[in-house]
């Protein structure tokens, strides 16, 4: 567990009973998820009111002024910011991340990782389950989704036997054309996502990554490995709920190696990932590192699967396995109910990204919503 010697004083007066009264008002969600699927957005009075139900007055008030109820993103075909509230869940794994004093934070965290799991493969279970067929509907119309479902190979929600399936639910290829295919130093977005692109780790932990004991050593959990990437550069997608929930090569190459890392489901919500003296929620969750050998260069490129509060599962297709050559755009695996992220790293001098992520990363400290198969970047370049 990493040191908590380090984090902020900010928030050092949130009372002792907060994560009790958190860890009570997720249970209860949770239970209720059978009949009351917990997609609501969190500044909605009904959420705030829910939330508020299990907590002293004042004791949300110093997370409140510290951060908003959702986050900005620019989509990228017009430059223009919309902003996409917190669902209810997301906004309760904030106050999972804050404690009352430093003396108290590692047994904070470990309270904290059993119940985030527990209420995981309780939310996984119901999820896989034929009466979740009930949350399809409900799903679709909190997100706005049912224009959307005609991309899809299954556009009919009532053929889905369980909402995990429809979460995980597959594309058409010809919804998602990958850009500039002829050209193999092209390098494509892996996901519907919100994407941030930093041409360095030290940039990337400058304007975004502010949670301390982020290392590329512990995302990979390997220092060895780590070394191939010393220099390098890295790409953030985060699949909101309401996003396609599968995650796509961007490179053509081969893969390597696969390797399942244990950790718990804290969430990825940006608020959580850029908020100074929190835990580094990437290198403490559950993530899948795949490493590829891109066939342009030879080099190594690293796509770490994240889990995220709520998600049960990380899968991977039928045939994407050790040894396995894979194209670029093509579908490697799937996440199950919640959000996630999927983390692309690069050796040193082996992508520019796209001037516009990286001003909207770095000058704007913004997400920039883009499609799979859309071009993030490309490299090597010749100079």
């Amino acid at each position: 567990m990493a040191s908590s010697k380090n984090h902020s004083n900010e928030f050092k007066a949130v009372p002792e009973n907060h994560l009790d009264s958190a860890s009570k008002s997720l249970d209860a969600l949770t239970a209720k998820s059978n009949s009351n699927p917990p997609h609501a957005s969190a500044n909605s009075s009904k959420a705030t009111s829910y939330i508020r139900s299990f907590f002293q007055s004042d004791s949300l008030e110093a997370l409140e002024n510290a951060w908003h109820l959702g986050n900005y993103v620019i989509e990228r075909e017009t430059g223009k910011k919309t902003f996409e509230p917190m669902s209810i869940y997301v906004r309760l794994g904030m106050h999972f991340l804050y404690y009352g004093s430093g003396q108290e934070a590692a047994l904070h965290w470990k309270r904290v990782q059993a119940l985030l799991k527990q209420q995981s493969e309780k939310m996984g279970a119901w999820y896989d389950s034929p009466g979740s067929k009930s949350h399809i509907e409900p799903f679709i119309q909190s997100f706005g989704l049912k224009d959307s479902l005609q991309d899809m190979q299954q556009p009919d929600p009532a053929k889905y036997a369980t909402f995990n399936e429809f979460f995980a639910r597959e594309i058409k290829p010809s919804a998602r054309p990958i850009a500039e295919p002829s050209d193999p130093t092209v390098i494509s977005s892996p996901a519907d996502c919100r994407l941030t692109t930093f041409s360095s780790i030290g940039q990337a932990t400058k304007y975004w990554i502010k949670g301390y004991g982020f290392t590329i050593a512990k995302l990979l959990d390997s220092s060895s490995l780590a070394q191939s990437f010393d220099g390098g550069s890295i790409a953030i997608a985060r699949l909101a709920p309401q996003d396609y929930h599968r995650w796509h090569s961007p490179i053509d190459g081969k893969i390597e190696r696969i390797t399942e890392i244990a950790g718990t489901y804290y969430t990825v919500n940006p608020q959580a990932v850029t908020q100074p003296g929190t835990l580094d929620v990437f290198c403490e969750n559950k993530r899948s590192v795949m490493l590829l050998r891109r066939n342009v260069t030879g080099s190594r490129v690293a796509v770490i699967a994240v889990g995220a509060m709520l998600v049960g599962s990380i899968k991977y297709n039928t045939g994407v396995t050790e040894g396995a050559e894979v194209k670029r755009g093509q579908c490697l695996g799937a996440f199950h109910y919640g959000g996630s992220t999927v983390i692309v790293l690069f050796p040193r001098g082996e992508v520019v990204f796209d001037e516009d992520l990286i001003a909207n990363s770095t000058r704007q400290s913004c997400e920039t919503f883009v499609r799979v198969g859309w071009r993030i970047g490309r490299g090597p370049v010749q100079t």
